[in-house]
């Protein structure tokens, strides 16, 4: 098993079949390197922040971006992110939100607490998989993060 230390992507999706389907995008198209999937939100603050089963982790080593469901189990993608903008060792970490929510509610909540950009989950395969491969050279390719 690879270093956690050397993640990229951090995708938090608790959907098997989401999961999944990005995963082989991202492989497809050489974007999956440096990826850890985990299933919810408390694993993922677990993660972030070197605690628990990931205690072991280095809580200064960050992925560049982080693609996250906002209906999770456990600890919702709200909290998720609301925890990591209250924190200076996360609160600059790139969070994409996917979701099937259409809910303009949810939009709205997932900026004011900190979200980059609000991706509603494409239903059809080809458009799901055309959204993850576009996300996925923007957010690891492209984009440039605040040094440090």
């Amino acid at each position: 098993m690879r270093e956690e230390t050397e993640v990229e992507l951090l995708i938090v999706e608790d959907d098997p079949n989401d999961a999944e389907l990005m995963m082989r995008v991202l492989r497809k198209h050489n974007l999956a390197n440096k990826v850890t999937l985990l299933r919810d939100g408390a694993e993922a603050l677990d993660f972030l922040f070197a605690a628990g089963p990931y205690a072991r982790r280095s809580a200064g080593s960050h992925p560049k971006v982080v693609f996250m469901d906002l209906k999770l189990p456990k600890v919702d993608g709200v909290e998720v992110l609301r925890r990591m903008r209250a924190d200076d060792r996360t609160k600059t970490i790139p969070v994409v939100v996917l979701t099937s929510s259409r809910e303009p509610r949810d939009l709205r909540e997932a900026y004011d607490v900190g979200a980059n950009s609000f991706v509603t989950k494409p239903v059809n395969y080809e458009d799901f998989s055309h959204a993850i491969r576009e996300l996925g050279l923007y957010w690891l390719i492209l984009n440039r993060p605040p040094e440090g």
